[in-house]
């Protein structure tokens, strides 16, 4: 089992910045793909970002695509994802989620294995 603690999320200002860390317990952590997926209130789960086990590989929803940056520290066993320019529109509870081990990048999240609890980002207008 693999635990996964998100952590970063709060209230900003549109056109402001926030930066979300996923802490992964487990000692395979740079096996896995990480996805970031975000729930705003009365949508559907959404896949945002991911990246590869190595960092060298990401792909983005084309809604945050300029604006979002996801990266990783497999020495830290953490996950990033750098938000600039939020809009209202990116409000929601944002999940990381790790893939099975050496699975590629899926933008499915019935795709991911384990899932963090969820943090908060509000922007307002």
């Amino acid at each position: 089992h693999v635990r996964l603690i998100e952590s970063g999320g709060g209230l900003v200002q549109a056109g402001g910045s926030l930066r979300l860390s996923c802490a992964v317990a487990g000692r395979t952590f740079s096996t896995y793909a990480m996805g970031w997926f975000r729930q705003g209130p009365g949508k559907e789960r959404e896949f945002v970002g991911g990246i590869n086990q190595s960092g060298g590989g990401t792909d983005y929803a084309d809604s945050v695509n300029g604006r979002f940056t996801i990266s990783r520290d497999n020495a830290k066993n953490t996950v990033y994802l750098q938000m600039n320019s939020l809009k209202p529109e990116d409000t929601a509870v944002y999940y990381c989620a790790a893939s099975q081990p050496w699975a590629s990048i899926l933008r499915t999240g019935t795709e991911y294995e384990n899932w963090g609890q969820g943090t908060q980002v509000t922007v307002s207008s």
